[in-house]
């Protein structure tokens, strides 16, 4: 069955992809085996080059590859340019920081020399979702061939264009054959290629349920996993906050990329005593967000990637207010479209708390005590971040351990940073991308000991282990 590319905003098929055969895909597996011996052994300089070549067409580009992406799966063209030039800049900061990140360490240990180096492991499988289509791509590739290994990429099959696009900027910019190669592949194939022997690794960005299938077949195989799944992030608001700040970023939380986002601001908490005036200009905020082409500089909020995402969260939005909560604002699908919707009185046991709503919809509950919103707010199976809004930094500072989550952004929306360790706990997943631990999660870390003898001319005792020896 043919990959097809379709507009959500016309309903149109921009274009169809044949998957590759189980030959085809073997061969590209065997291409990237061979280009790997070549490339581990290149300088960081010369990866240095072509990864800084990579930043600049993405930057002059810009326009046109966010383009692809709005035409892809919707996104508006403002955030899809925004996208690929955070692309640029996750490229340039790895070219420049990638030398230093892996450079050989010095351990202090009872020898005359031990020290730590990181080696590339070899083929690097990726497995990226359709929501955002090159971020995803480029912030795993950046420091997986930085650090000297290579790529087979499996993209989602409605965003086949930008996964061409995307191989085809690596070869236009100086990567050798095999080190970048776009499978065209769906998740039925997925499998045959975990279970190669040439493929060292797996990195999953996408559903709890995609994760969770990838991490049964590589731990199968023994293979290291880096899992970015779900999320379900709580926008917590004190007392004490700035409140039309809370409501501005918080609207920008909730609906950029029409709410399809991981980290996306997910359920608001509220303190009580404030929650009338919140709510007023939450509301306010998010009626700014208007449906509209994504094409269209103006337009702040395009459809869902398709007619089927914008189908499940009617349904879990319904299904909700069968079970009592009430709907502020919105929550009429039109095909692919839904709009921005604001649903209070939402407690646990509902889908809008429970589960990841991955579309518009900002479930709103409110609180007396902090701890209460502790307690909301790790009351879920995600664990991905956490927005808190203060002006008690003391107070946030003191509260931040007591969250589950992987990050705690104080005043701002939760979101992704090159120079910023990005992953989760629970359901979220495991492991880190980006900053120096995102670079070393796909390589080996070698530990070199070096026992030298006093005097070399002295006859060499025979080595032995010894049965007490734990090893």
């Amino acid at each position: 069955m043919k990959l097809k590319s379709i507009n959500p905003y016309t309903g149109k098929t921009i274009r169809e992809f044949e998957p590759f055969t189980d030959l085809k895909i073997d061969k590209c597996i065997l291409d990237s085996v061979d280009a790997f011996e070549d490339w581990k052994s290149t300088s960081f300089e010369t990866r240095k080059k072509k990864m800084l070549a990579v930043s600049e067409l993405l930057k002059s580009n810009a326009t046109l590859y966010g383009k692809i992406i709005s035409e892809e799966m919707g996104k508006p063209i403002s955030e899809s340019k925004a996208e690929v030039e955070k692309c640029a800049w996750v490229c340039e900061y790895y070219a420049n920081e990638a030398e230093i990140f892996l450079h050989r360490e010095a351990v202090a240990a009872d020898t005359h020399e031990a020290f730590v180096q990181y080696e590339p492991l070899g083929t690097i499988l990726g497995i990226m979702p359709w929501n955002y289509p090159f971020w995803q791509v480029f912030r795993f590739a950046a420091p997986t061939l930085m650090a000297g290994n290579v790529i087979l990429l499996k993209h989602a099959s409605n965003v086949q264009r930008s996964a061409a696009t995307i191989e085809k900027i690596f070869t236009e910019t100086g990567f050798p054959t095999g080190v970048f190669q776009n499978l065209v592949i769906g998740s039925g194939k997925v499998k045959s290629v975990i279970d190669h022997d040439a493929v060292k690794a797996v990195t999953l960005t996408g559903s709890e349920a995609a994760g969770s299938s990838v991490a049964e077949l590589a731990g199968k195989n023994i293979k290291k996993t880096v899992l970015e799944l779900g999320g379900n992030n709580a926008f917590i608001v004190l007392n004490d906050a700035d409140i039309d700040k809370a409501a501005e970023t918080g609207a920008l939380a909730r609906l950029q990329n029409a709410g399809q986002s991981c980290i996306a601001a997910k359920r608001f908490m509220i303190q009580k005593d404030i929650s009338e005036e919140f709510i007023t200009k939450f509301h306010h905020e998010m009626n700014k967000f208007d449906l509209g082409d994504p094409l269209e500089k103006e337009t702040k909020m395009g459809p869902l990637s398709s007619v089927e995402q914008a189908k499940k969260v009617e349904k879990q939005v319904d299904k909700s207010v069968e079970m009592g909560a009430e709907i502020v604002m919105g929550g009429t699908r039109d095909g692919a479209n839904y709009p921005p919707t604001l649903v209070k009185n939402v407690r646990p046991g509902m889908p809008l708390f429970d589960e990841e709503v991955f579309g518009p919809v900002a479930p709103i509950m409110f609180f007396d005590q902090v701890e209460e919103a502790i307690e909301l707010s790790n009351k879920s199976k995600y664990g991905l971040g956490v927005s808190l809004f203060t002006n008690n930094l003391e107070q946030a500072e003191e509260l931040a351990p007591e969250f589950d989550d992987g990050a705690v952004f104080v005043n701002e929306l939760v979101k992704s940073d090159p120079r910023l360790p990005f992953g989760g706990t629970k359901r979220s997943g495991y492991g880190r991308e980006l900053a120096l631990n995102g670079i070393r999660e796909f390589v080996n870390t070698k530990t070199f000991y070096v026992n030298k003898l006093h005097d070399p001319k002295k006859k060499k005792r025979k080595a032995y282990i010894s049965m007490g020896d734990p090893g």
